[in-house]
C-alpha cells in the first residue's frame, strides 16, 4: 500500500526526522524478522514515549492503515513481518529501566529493553526476572510479552504470564490504558495482563511493563545423563518431574542433535540415543539433597551415565552440547523449520517415539530437543533440497496432528504469526475461536493492529477442519 499523504504528515508531525524512516534500505531492515519470511512496510518509527505510540496508532486507525509492533525481530513465526504494510512500529529506542523497587519485588520497564541487559542490572540487587530465552542477549522484553517467550527456566519458575503484574498499553482505536496492578496479589475485574501477553500485538501494543522479580538462588548445580535411546530419556523426563523436588531446568537432546553437536563441536559432546540436562538451583546447606532427589529419578532402565558437575568449568563443558546444536543445523539446512510444541510430561515418550515414526515415514532429518520439563520440545525439520521441503511441510502437519492427539498444544513459546496460524482450528474449537475474534474487535474495532497474526480468518478456518476430517486424521 502507499500512505496518504495527510497520514505522512501526521507522522511527520509526531516523529523528528530522526525517528521517522521511509527510505527503501531502512524499510528492507525492518521487514522480516527470523522466520526468514518478509514483506516491506511502508514506513517504520521509532518512539521514545507512550504519547507518541497514542498518537500513532489514532492517526493509522483514521486512514484503516496497519499498524505492527516489532522487538528485536528474532520471532520465528512472522508474527513481526508487515505482510500487508503499513507502518511498523520498533520498539528499540523505548529501552529505559524505569524504576528497580526490590522491597517490593518488582521492576518497570520499557518494551525495548533487551532481557539480558535487565538480568545484568538486577544482578547486583541479588534478583533476576525468570523468563530467558535463548535469545536473551539480544532479544527484547517486549517481545518476550508478545509471545510469552521463556525458556529453559519455566519449569520452575514459570513464563512471562506468571511473572508480569500488571501493562501500560495503546489499544487499536489509540486509547492509552493500564491493566493488572503493582501488587502480588490482585482480584479486581478481567485479568487483561495475561490476555495481552501473548497476543503477538494483534490486542494493543505494550508501552510498559511491571515485571516481577525473584530472589537469586545462591547455590547452582548441573547433571547431564545420558540415554540408550530417546524412549528412556522421555522415561526419565517423567520420573524427575513426578518427584517432589522442581530442577530450574530441564533440556532433552535426541541422537540425531547430539550426533550434529558432536560433528560441530568435538569430543566434548558425547553421543548416546539421548541426553538430558538439568539444573537445579536453592541454598548450599540443602543442594546435596535436591541433587540426589533428582539424581535418583534420573536413574532408571536405558541410563548409560549420570555426571554432576562439581566447577563452574564443568558446568560450561557439560552444556557443550545444547550451545552446539544451533550452529551444527545452520550448517546441514538454511531451510530449517523450527517449531516448538508443548504435550503433558507423562505425554513425552509417545511424542518422542511418534516423531521418530513421523521422521521415517516423510524421510525427512528431524532434530528433536527442548524444555522437557514443561513438555516443550523444539521439533526441527531440516530439509535439504525442494523435494524434501516439500516432504517437510507434510510432515510438519502430522506433527501437530500427534501433538493434538496427545493432549498438547502448537506453541510454548515461539507463538502462532503467519507460520501455525492455518493450524489454530485443530487445536481450538470454532467457538473458542469465534470468542477470540470477538476479543479481538473489542480491543482493535478496525482490525489494524498485526492483522493477518495469530488467529486465522474464517474461510481458511473452515477449510482446515474440513482437510482434516477428508485426511482421516483424529484430533
Amino acid at each position: 500500500m502507499t500512505l496518504p499523504s495527510a497520514l505522512l504528515d501526521s507522522l511527520r508531525a509526531t516523529f523528528p526526522a530522526e525517528a521517522l524512516a521511509t527510505g527503501e534500505a531502512e524499510r528492507i531492515a525492518y521487514s522480516y524478522d527470523n522466520s526468514r519470511l518478509h514483506a516491506l512496510p511502508d514506513a517504520v518509527v521509532f518512539p521514545v514515549q507512550h504519547a507518541q505510540v497514542e498518537a500513532l496508532v489514532r492517526a493509522c486507525c483514521m486512514y484503516k492503515v496497519p499498524v505492527i509492533a516489532r522487538g528485536r525481530g528474532s520471532n520465528t513465526t512472522g508474527a513481526s513481518v508487515p505482510i500487508n504494510g503499513g507502518v511498523v512500529v520498533s520498539f528499540e529506542r523505548m529501552n529505559r529501566i524505569l524504576r528497580i523497587d526490590p522491597d517490593n519485588r518488582l521492576v518497570v520497564v520499557e518494551p525495548g529493553v533487551l532481557n539480558g541487559d535487565l538480568q545484568q542490572a538486577l544482578l547486583p540487587l541479588g534478583f533476576f526476572w525468570p523468563p530467558d530465552p535463548t535469545s536473551a542477549p539480544w532479544c527484547s522484553i517486549g517481545g518476550n510479552l508478545a509471545c510469552n517467550s521463556a525458556g529453559p527456566r519455566t519449569v520452575k519458575y514459570g513464563s512471562p504470564r506468571e511473572n508480569t503484574l500488571g501493562l501500560r498499553a495503546v489499544a487499536g482505536n489509540g486509547e492509552g490504558f493500564r491493566c493488572g496492578t503493582y501488587t502480588s496479589k490482585g482480584a479486581t475485574g478481567y485479568d487483561l495482563t495475561r490476555l495481552l501477553i501473548g497476543s503477538e500485538g494483534t490486542l494493543a501494543l505494550i508501552t510498559e511493563a511491571t515485571l516481577k522479580l525473584t530472589p537469586k538462588p545462591s547455590a547452582l548445580r548441573t547433571l547431564r545423563a545420558t540415554y540408550r535411546d530417546v524412549g528412556s530419556a522421555a522415561r526419565a523426563v517423567a520420573r524427575i518431574m513426578a518427584q517432589p523436588v522442581t530442577p530450574c531446568a530441564l533440556e532433552f537432546i535426541d541422537d540425531v542433535a547430539l550426533k550434529l553437536a558432536h560433528e560441530h563441536g568435538g569430543d566434548s559432546v558425547p553421543l548416546a540415543g539421548a541426553m538430558l540436562m538439568i539444573e537445579v538451583d536453592g541454598e548450599p546447606a540443602t543442594l546435596d539433597s535436591v541433587v540426589d532427589a533428582v539424581a535418583a529419578a534420573a536413574r532408571g532402565d536405558g541410563l548409560e551415565e549420570l555426571r554432576v558437575a562439581q566447577s563452574a568449568e564443568e558446568t560450561r563443558a557439560l552444556w557443550a552440547a545444547r550451545k552446539a546444536l544451533s550452529p551444527a543445523q545452520r550448517t546441514i539446512s538454511p531451510n530449517k523449520i523450527n517449531e516448538d510444541v508443548v504435550v503433558p510430561v507423562s505425554h513425552l515418550p509417545a511424542l518422542v517415539d511418534g516423531i521418530k515414526q513421523l521422521s521415517a515415514k516423510h524421510d525427512v532429518l528431524i532434530v528433536t530437543f527442548g524444555h522437557a520439563g514443561n513438555g516443550n520440545l523444539h521439533v526441527n525439520l531440516l530439509p535439504r533440497d525442494e523435494a524434501e521441503r516439500t516432504r517437510a511441510h507434510a510432515c510438519l502437519a502430522d506433527v501437530f496432528a500427534l501433538v493434538i492427539s496427545l493432549e498438547g498444544t502448537l506453541s510454548g513459546e515461539h507463538g502462532i504469526g503467519m507460520v501455525k496460524r492455518e493450524f489454530m482450528p485443530l487445536a481450538l474449537e470454532a467457538s473458542t475461536l469465534a470468542l477470540m475474534r470477538n476479543i479481538k474487535t473489542a480491543f482493535d474495532p478496525d482490525g489494524i493492529l498485526n492483522p493477518g497474526k495469530l488467529l486465522p480468518d474464517v474461510a481458511g478456518a473452515m477449510a482446515a477442519v474440513e482437510t482434516s476430517e477428508r485426511s482421516g486424521r483424529n484430533f
